[in-house]
């Protein structure tokens, strides 16, 4: 008895040991994908009080492209609906993308001593918060997998993109541009990469198949199915 216990909590072990398993990889981006964005002047807002425009688009391209980028893997996998924040603050959404599974709600706080009216004319999401001041927030389930962009009726200026996944196997890369998926199964899988300018990509990522690079933007990209 002693030895089938100690047998059964070995393959115990082994079993969790095998389920936690994980995709690891890399995204380069060799080159600006995005126009650079020329902040309105003060004047051309006449809806509250006056607020400095975030700082033009310029500099080092590398860390702005990232923020840029979602990584998942497709497909049914477990749910992990989460619960985020997509501040407004200085005429602009704080990141330009969001990264939820579905089932997920995003909070749209604005912190701009002005008002702010976030919608989205989405398939996979529409819906408008209408006009609502500072310290004051709004809250949207997303249900559906998906691209959601999201603007701002009073600042043509505001846009951003909430990347609803079917699963909770979904990351942003780090600064600098590393990204681990945890907790996938042992498996080959197809993975996605969606960059808001350069478009959504796939590529087939194993978990005991090393380090994945993705390069963006390349020539010959695995064609989405």
């Amino acid at each position: 008895m002693r030895l089938a216990g100690a047998s059964c909590a070995a393959l115990l072990l082994v079993s969790g040991m095998l389920e936690a398993a994980e995709i690891s990889g890399t995204v380069k981006v060799t080159r600006r994908l995005t126009k650079r964005r020329v902040a309105a002047v003060a004047s051309g807002y006449h809806r509250g009080a006056a607020v400095a425009p975030a700082a033009p688009d310029d500099g080092d391209f590398t860390a702005r492209e990232l923020d840029r980028v979602a990584v998942y893997v497709e497909g049914a996998g477990p749910a992990g609906a989460a619960a985020l924040e997509l501040p407004q603050q200085n005429r602009r959404f704080a990141t330009e993308v969001v990264v939820v599974p579905a089932g997920s709600t995003v909070s749209f706080p604005n912190l701009d001593p002005l008002f702010h009216n976030v919608f989205s004319l989405s398939s996979a999401k529409s819906f408008d918060l209408g006009n609502y001041p500072k310290g004051q927030t709004r809250n949207v389930r997303f249900d559906k997998p998906g691209i959601v962009s999201v603007h701002c009726h009073l600042h043509a200026n505001m846009s951003a993109a909430v990347v609803v996944t079917p699963n909770r196997w979904a990351v942003k890369p780090a600064a600098d541009g590393r990204f681990v998926i945890r907790d996938v199964p042992p498996g080959t899988y197809r993975l996605a990469v969606w960059h808001r300018s350069a478009g959504l990509f796939e590529k087939d990522a194993s978990t005991g198949g090393g380090s994945v690079t993705i390069t963006i933007p390349v020539d010959a990209w695995e064609p989405a199915r």
